[in-house]
């Protein structure tokens, strides 16, 4: 397939480009080169694209253009002529796309791109999720609603309440599969899909393409396109990744110090747990040092405020847990730490892939225990080279013991990638509220970029 240079070429309707041309975007990125034709198309879609790559406008776009050259389908028996009274009646609380996400987050990021891009189109889109109060959304759904983003669960109180009919729904399409499953999202995916019609263009969009992720999809799409970007496991050469080895009882003071000593102005950290995000922002407080922690069990106001001060640069330090973090779309962040490793290694690489985008450079540094070796070896086979072992910061002892004393050397042959269950090596591979809105009187609000990260204001951009 030849690169594809301009959104024109890709036979976007001119509202569409226009749109796009405001946003200051000037080429697709690979995923929308490669996804964007086939949804246009019609087909169902099997997509491997791992956050920031610019796949939210991948799939947006082409959408939008859909739905907006083709009428809404006919209801039973109805009248040749009606008012649009009736017209809105009919389609009231009933969407032709719907979107699933997992995470409020990604819910309300990827209806922002629809009211971008969907700015000079008739569509009306609404995003919902929980940790709201139910009546604002129950009110929104008695107009019509073109594309509905959602999360599962409050996608189904909805259903069980009435207020939501999804037997029109023409584009469905699965955000962040991998992570669905992850969060136990499967019964409810398969609920949702009891509820939509037979006839239908699926699309599915996933980090990886696990096992689980292809037998879900074996059951969803029907003969569909594949495409795959940026093949899982790697890590992108712009982040320069470290690990400091360190006691657990010393890790928080270590991070005050590097935060301290190094200037850092924006630091995503992440932890394992929600106590954990919760006391670690705490200790950060207490050092002097602003810092919000975010994840479930936070209300949508607080996580909505700790994101927002961390966007405008008033809270330097984020918090975050794995899943709460997913589909955080920060432009230019320039530090991840990762205070605690995963216990699963592909979430290392979708942690720091939120650094070193669009070009820019970024750094994400780990502060490992020696309980937590094994599980950076695994990480180090995972991506297929050894991480830099950082210099031993004065006033913090690095741990004793014949195994720390090992991993501080870095002299060593890279590790051998790991196998996976099939035989084939997973090493080193190239390239990783809610109310509704008239699209139409929608546009980006300030200070917002959808895309993938925001390079110098003269160099191409693309959508995300």
């Amino acid at each position: 397939m030849s690169q594809i240079t301009d959104f024109a070429a890709l036979g976007l309707a001119p509202e569409l480009l226009r749109a796009i041309t405001d946003a200051g975007y000037t080429q697709p990125t690979p995923i929308q080169a490669q996804a964007i034709p086939p949804v246009l198309a019609g087909v169902d879609l099997l997509a491997a694209a791992q956050t920031g790559t610019g796949k939210t406008a991948g799939f947006t776009l082409p959408i939008l253009q859909r739905l907006s050259s083709s009428s809404a389908p006919p209801t039973a028996a109805k009248p040749a002529a009606q008012t649009a009274s009736q017209i809105a009646s009919q389609t009231a609380g009933r969407p032709r796309c719907l979107i699933l996400t997992p995470t409020r987050e990604l819910a309300a990021q990827v209806e922002e791109s629809v009211r971008t891009y969907g700015k000079y189109l008739a569509m009306r889109s609404m995003v919902m999720f929980g940790g709201v109060g139910m009546q604002p959304q129950v009110d929104a759904l008695r107009r019509r609603v073109d594309i509905l983003v959602a999360t599962p669960g409050r996608l189904l109180d909805h259903v069980g309440q009435r207020t939501l009919d999804l037997s029109g729904v023409e584009i469905f399409v699965l955000d962040e599969a991998d992570r669905m499953l992850d969060m136990g999202f499967i019964r409810d995916i398969r609920r949702v899909l009891t509820l939509l019609p037979a006839k239908r263009q699926n699309l599915l969009f996933s980090a990886t393409f696990s096992q689980e992720i292809r037998t879900l999809a074996h059951g969803l799409l029907n003969a569909p396109r594949e495409v795959s970007v940026t093949p899982r496991n790697t890590t992108t050469e712009l982040v320069d990744q470290s690990v400091h080895l360190i006691d657990r009882a010393a890790k928080a003071g270590l991070l005050s110090h590097l935060i301290r000593t190094q200037q850092w102005k924006q630091v995503l950290v992440f932890t394992r747990t929600k106590h954990g995000a919760n006391r670690l922002a705490e200790r950060l407080e207490r050092d002097g040092i602003a810092a919000m922690a975010i994840h479930g069990n936070k209300s949508q106001t607080a996580r909505t405020r700790a994101l927002t001060g961390f966007k405008e640069g008033s809270v330097p330090v984020l918090v975050a847990t794995d899943i709460a973090a997913r589909g955080l779309d920060i432009d230019q962040l320039p530090q991840v730490v990762n205070f605690e490793l995963p216990n699963v290694p592909e979430d290392y690489v979708h942690r720091i892939g939120r650094t070193g985008r669009a070009g820019r450079p970024g750094a994400a540094v780990s502060l490992v225990e020696p309980e937590e070796l094994k599980l950076l070896v695994g990480i180090e086979r995972l991506i297929g080279k050894r991480i830099e072992r950082a210099a031993k910061v004065d006033g913090f002892v690095a741990p004793t013991g014949a195994a720390a004393a090992a991993e501080l050397r870095d002299d060593r042959p890279p590790l051998p990638p790991r196998r996976t269950p099939g035989g084939s090596r997973a090493g080193p591979r190239a390239g990783p509220n809610g109310a509704a809105n008239g699209a139409a009187n929608g546009g980006p609000r300030p200070g917002s970029h959808p895309a993938a990260g925001r390079g110098p204001r003269p160099a191409p951009r693309a959508p995300r």
